[in-house]
């Protein structure tokens, strides 16, 4: 009887602690009104900043790279190519990251196909047919000038995520693509001045 009664006890406490641990007296999160759950780990602390960080990050992280795939083909200068190059290798792990993130949070991730020139310098349709018409120093030139504009508006919506964000990991990336993106602005500047 001892045993019987103390599994009892024992599954009850755990019970508790289970009930205490799952967020499921969380309020929703804003934007989405789904209710956090045990299943959605992280969700308690992320909010709508976040959500609209990294829905808005990946086209644009996407574009970065269809443009860099563009490099080797096209550019004439190898430090274009060597940049185009590091570009996708930087942010292709980062969509990826930033994917994880919305399906934990049960928000949908962004569709492709569509042009979203203007939104956080990101090239228009008729912008991506002209850098992929390009060829040698005529493509360098605007792969720079575009991908400058591209990285600057990656740099706002970061500035964004860190002042209005409240998931750590996505203000963490925040500030790593602010770092990253500003160096290779610089860089990109000097190649232009080069020119």
């Amino acid at each position: 009887m001892n045993r019987v009664l103390t599994a009892v006890v024992g599954a009850a406490a755990a019970a508790a602690v289970l009930a205490g641990c799952s967020g499921g007296d969380m309020p929703p999160m804003p934007g989405h009104g789904a209710p956090t759950t045990a299943a959605q780990p992280g969700a308690e602390a992320a909010n709508a900043a976040d959500v609209a960080f990294a829905q808005g990050m990946i086209p644009h992280h996407q574009q970065a790279i269809d443009m860099s795939r563009l490099a080797p083909e096209r550019a004439q200068s190898q430090q274009v190519k060597d940049l185009a190059r590091q570009i996708e290798a930087a942010q292709g792990p980062e969509i990826h990251t930033l994917s994880g993130w919305l399906r934990d949070w049960g928000a949908p991730e962004p569709h492709g196909g569509m042009d979203h020139g203007g939104m956080g310098g990101m090239m228009s349709a008729d912008e991506m047919a002209q850098l992929q018409a390009a060829r040698g120093t005529e493509f360098d030139r605007l792969f720079l000038t575009m991908m400058i504009r591209h990285h600057e508006g990656a740099v706002a919506m970061a500035r964004t995520e860190l002042a209005e964000g409240r998931f750590p990991a996505a203000k963490q990336m925040a500030q790593q693509i602010i770092d990253a993106q500003q160096a290779e602005i610089a860089t990109m500047k000097g190649l232009l001045a080069q020119s």
